[in-house]
C-alpha cells in the first residue's frame, strides 16, 4: 500500500470519527426563567443548583406572591415555568391558555403555623389565644395563598371577625416572617417551612392539616416558552431528587403516603 493511500484513509478515518461525534454533543444551554412561590425559595434555590449542574442550563429565579406572579404572567412577562403556592392562581392562568394544563402537575402541600418573636414572653398555645394578640401579620388575605389560606382557617373557627382590625397584611409569606422577626407585630401565620429557617421566631402552635385548608403547589410550565428546556425543567422540579428536597427542607410532597 503506497504512502498516499494509507495518508487518503487516515483522512477518511477522522472524517468518520467527527461526524460520529457531531451528534453527541451536548445541545446548548438555555436560560430559563422560573417564577415561584416565596416561600419555596430556600428548596428550589438547592433544586435549581442541583439542575443546572446536571444539565448545563441556568435557573433564573423570580420569586414572590404567587398573585403577583400570575399577573406578571398574564401580562406577557418572559416566564418559563410557573411554580404557584396555591391552585387558585394556576387556574386562573390555566383558562386563559397561558399554561400547559396536560404539563400541570399537584406537588407539594404544607401546614400553617402560629409564630411569635423569639424573645416574646406571649403564651399562644391554641387558636382561642389569638384573640389576645393586638397586631397579627399575614401575607395579604385577598390575594397571596399563604394569607388566603390563613383567612380561610380563621373563618373556619369563627375568628376572622373578631381579628380581622389587627391583622397586618403583607406583600408575601417572607414579609409576614420578617414582620414577626423583627417584633414589629406580636404574632404572624405562616408556612411551617417559613418557620423553620428562621432563627428570629418561634412556633406557638401549628395547625393540623386536617383541620386547616387544602394547602396545594402546582407546577406547570408556560404556553408560551418556546425553549427546548422548559419542559426538562418541569420535569426535574417534580422528580425523586426534587422530592428529596423538599422533604428535607419540611414540605409534604404529594402522592406519597
Amino acid at each position: 500500500m503506497s504512502v498516499r493511500t494509507r495518508s487518503i484513509r487516515r483522512s477518511w478515518g477522522w472524517l468518520l470519527a467527527l461526524a460520529i461525534a457531531a451528534p453527541c454533543r451536548s445541545a446548548p444551554a438555555e436560560e430559563l426563567n422560573l417564577f415561584a412561590a416565596s416561600s419555596l425559595t430556600d428548596a428550589l434555590k438547592e433544586v435549581g443548583q442541583g439542575f443546572e449542574k446536571g444539565t448545563g442550563h441556568i435557573v433564573v429565579f423570580n420569586l414572590g406572591g404567587s398573585n403577583d406572579l400570575a399577573r406578571q404572567i398574564k401580562a406577557g412577562a418572559p416566564a418559563d415555568v410557573f411554580f404557584s403556592a396555591d391552585k387558585a392562581q394556576m387556574d386562573r392562568l390555566q383558562a386563559e391558555g397561558l399554561v400547559r394544563a396536560g404539563e400541570r402537575m399537584d406537588v407539594l402541600s404544607n401546614v400553617l403555623v402560629t409564630v411569635v418573636p423569639l424573645a416574646s414572653s406571649a403564651r399562644l398555645s391554641g387558636p382561642g389565644d389569638l384573640r389576645t394578640v393586638k397586631r397579627l401579620a399575614l401575607a395579604d388575605p385577598q390575594a397571596v395563598p399563604a394569607g388566603v389560606y390563613a383567612r380561610t382557617w380563621l373563618e373556619s373557627i369563627g375568628l376572622w371577625a373578631v381579628l380581622k382590625g389587627r391583622i397586618i397584611p403583607t406583600l408575601d409569606v417572607r414579609a409576614a416572617l420578617s414582620a414577626v422577626e423583627a417584633g414589629n407585630v406580636d404574632a404572624g401565620i405562616v408556612y411551617r417551612t417559613d418557620a423553620a429557617m428562621s432563627r428570629g421566631v418561634r412556633v406557638a402552635f401549628e395547625v393540623p392539616r386536617d383541620q386547616g385548608p387544602a394547602i396545594v403547589f402546582p407546577v406547570a410550565p408556560i404556553a408560551g416558552s418556546r425553549k427546548r428546556a422548559t419542559g426538562e425543567l418541569v420535569r426535574y422540579l417534580t422528580s425523586t431528587r426534587a422530592r428529596e428536597v423538599y422533604r428535607r427542607h419540611g414540605f409534604v410532597v404529594l402522592g406519597e403516603r
